[in-house]
């Protein structure tokens, strides 16, 4: 098995996780007397708000994902390994993981923060990723662009009008900020980028659903922006079915139950899922070595300092991270992750006084619904429509990640918004259809004989 160098000094951190906890924790040892290791299964840090606008061609990869190295490159005491991790020896202090191709590999730590992210939650039906794609990842975001531009081109050449009609719906399973924005972005899509581009469909003609157990869209966002968000939606013709379960997805739709109980069968070519978080199988594995409670969704549970009960050189932060009810956002995780690095450091230091509890600086929310709307909560400043767009792009320029990606990112947008043009349209044929590959010939039906009596 590898071993990464088990020097004694100076103090060995390992960050698990290259996402916005895991890239502050890193960039806050700066200058600092320890050697870092991020240990993530990407070579990549991902902006995750803005994957929608991946998956829908307004922005390219590589303007929401930058190279950690790249980012990383001028912290000389951090190192990034590219491996996944999948166990621990709390008592050794070693971490155990996997380097592509699955050879073994071991990392020695004094101090762990554990900054790997949740992923995406079916509720127990895992059969329905096959049909319904979650959108966590980059792959996940390409997988979305391949099943939303496939399905034009698929009505393109229905020949019979009902197919074509079900390859122009689209079903999202999920009315929180993802589920919002995707489906706000799928109705731009087809009303303003590709109304003059086909011949023989009329993608205004697009029915764009989205499916919600709760009573409102944004509920997170308060009744009042819930409310706009929800008329927003409607006017632009997004078919809201809220109070509605998912039952059952197939190929070709999904199943839903209604408020009263009735389950309704809904037709459509693409469905996408954009509802709920659950937690790794390494937490649980975390969670066994160690001891620590876990919520509902499998995250770990922590003390005030973001440590485990009995294991002060183990932090948590970001989405796996379990504290007052905190929500699972960009903010939250880097806060944490910054925290939790300068815990460790004022140790290594030796500063006088304990380190005060973690305590979260509410930063806001926002949602992006369609060109010229959003809805924006920061404390007590609310807003939706045109303000709220204004918002929206002024904070999502401030995040991210590095200056070449805010600039091609002003630069996109300015583009997109003003001319109708997504230039991130590229997308290959791979399981544009759930299953397979699209080109691939269908059996024909066996003809039917004629029986002769014995």
């Amino acid at each position: 098995m590898a071993r990464l160098d088990d020097h004694i000094a100076p103090r060995r951190v390992v960050v698990i996780g290259g996402g916005f906890a895991g890239l502050f924790a890193a960039r806050a040892f700066r200058h600092s007397p320890v050697a870092v290791t991020v240990v993530d299964r990407a070579a990549h840090h991902l902006f995750q708000p803005l994957l929608y606008q991946c998956a829908t061609g307004i922005l390219s990869e590589g303007q929401i994902a930058v190279p950690l190295r790249s980012v990383l490159r001028r912290y000389e005491n951090v190192e990034c390994v590219l491996a996944e991790v999948t166990d621990f020896d709390v008592e050794r202090r070693l971490v155990f993981a996997l380097r592509p191709q699955g050879v073994p590999l071991e990392i020695p730590y004094d101090d762990l923060i554990v900054a790997a992210g949740v992923r995406q939650s079916y509720f127990g039906h895992d059969e329905f990723q096959r049909f319904a794609p979650g959108m966590k990842t980059l792959s996940d975001a390409l997988t979305i662009r391949r099943r939303v531009f496939g399905a034009f081109e698929m009505a393109q050449t229905a020949d019979d009008p009902g197919e074509r009609r079900r390859w122009l719906t689209f079903a999202l399973v999920g009315a929180g900020p993802t589920g919002v924005e995707l489906a706000g972005q799928i109705h731009e899509l087809a009303t303003f980028t590709l109304r003059n581009q086909f011949r023989h469909i009329d993608p205004n003609e697009t029915r764009v659903m989205v499916f919600d157990g709760g009573t409102e869209p944004l509920a997170s966002f308060g009744p009042k922006l819930s409310a706009r968000a929800a008329q927003a939606l409607t006017v632009m013709g997004i078919e809201l079915h809220m109070g509605s379960i998912v039952t059952a997805i197939d190929a070709r739709g999904l199943e839903a139950k209604g408020p009263d109980g009735t389950i309704v069968r809904h037709d459509a070519g693409t469905v996408l899922w954009t509802a709920g978080v659950t937690a790794p199988p390494l937490a649980d594995q975390l969670a066994k070595q160690t001891g620590a409670e876990q919520d509902r969704a499998g995250r770990i549970k922590v003390g005030p300092d973001l440590t485990l009960p009995g294991h002060p050189e183990i932090s948590v932060a970001g989405d796996l991270m379990s504290l007052d009810r905190l929500p699972g956002v960009a903010e939250v995780a880097m806060q944490t992750g910054y925290y939790a690095a300068h815990r460790i450091k004022h140790q290594v230091q030796r500063r006088p006084g304990e380190q005060k509890p973690f305590r979260y600086h509410d930063l806001g929310s926002a949602a992006y619904i369609s060109r010229g709307r959003a809805v924006v909560s920061v404390k007590r400043f609310h807003a939706s429509g045109f303000i709220g767009w204004l918002a929206w792009l002024g904070i999502h320029i401030a995040f991210l990640t590095s200056f070449r990606n805010r600039f091609t990112a002003v630069l996109t947008w300015a583009v997109a918004f003003s001319r109708e043009s997504r230039r991130e349209r590229a997308f290959t044929m791979m399981q544009i259809v759930p299953g397979g590959d699209v080109y691939q010939p269908r059996p024909e039906p066996a003809p039917d004989r004629e029986r002769t009596p014995s």
